[in-house]
């Protein structure tokens, strides 16, 4: 069995290889410390199962799986992220993931994920399952942010933590142009008319 791991966190990706190392011992497991490295072995190497971060650098959040899948496309996608499901599962799930994880999660859920894909099934938990049917049902009162694209929603968190409008760039590696266009959208599909409008909806929502 091959699995690869991306995550910029050295510690992280160690953490994760022994404990699957643990109930697979006989895993070929890959590192890719961030979405470059990740893509480069995808399009040299075949795996059954992709299992990564969506913070890293170089590529960041929706994208990656986008990226992921469009590579793969029959390749089992778990994503396992420091954001809670809330933020980006409906996202992930949406956008071709196959689980999406908190980092939080136990050892034996992490497990239960992967022996999950392995036999071609989506890994769903019960508070996943509610966002993907209240997303898939159009009821968006008070969560006005899911009208926006996933790049938006992206730029959103970005500008919430902070970041200007040129550090979000930087990030994202993107134009500066770029993203005041991004901020724009945001500013007018939320009825907002600041940066402090952001981070205050943000944080109000729980999504900073």
């Amino acid at each position: 069995m091959k699995i690869i791991i991306a995550d910029d966190h050295f510690i992280v990706r160690k953490g994760l290889i022994n404990i699957i190392k643990e109930t697979y011992s006989f895993a070929k497991i890959t590192e890719a410390p961030d979405a470059t490295e990740l893509v480069k072995h995808l399009m040299k190497s075949s795996f059954d199962i992709v299992i990564t971060d969506l913070s890293m650098p170089g590529q960041s959040g929706i994208e990656i799986v986008k990226q992921i899948k469009e590579i793969a496309p029959q390749t089992p996608l778990l994503v396992l992220s420091t954001y809670p499901p809330e933020q980006f599962a409906v996202r992930a799930i949406k956008s071709g993931a196959s689980g999406y994880l908190n980092k939080e999660s136990s050892f034996s859920e992490l497990v239960n994920a992967i022996d999950t894909l392995l036999n071609s099934k989506k890994y769903i938990t019960p508070e996943v399952a509610t966002l993907l049917a209240d997303a898939y049902s159009g009821d968006i009162k008070g969560k006005e942010h899911e009208s926006l694209s996933d790049r938006e929603f992206e730029v959103l968190k970005l500008i919430s933590q902070g970041k200007t409008v040129t550090e979000v760039a930087e990030y994202l590696s993107l134009s500066t142009n770029t993203i005041s266009t991004y901020r724009a959208r945001i500013l007018e599909k939320l009825n907002l008319h600041s940066t402090t409008d952001i981070i205050k909806y943000a944080l109000e929502k729980g999504i900073a």
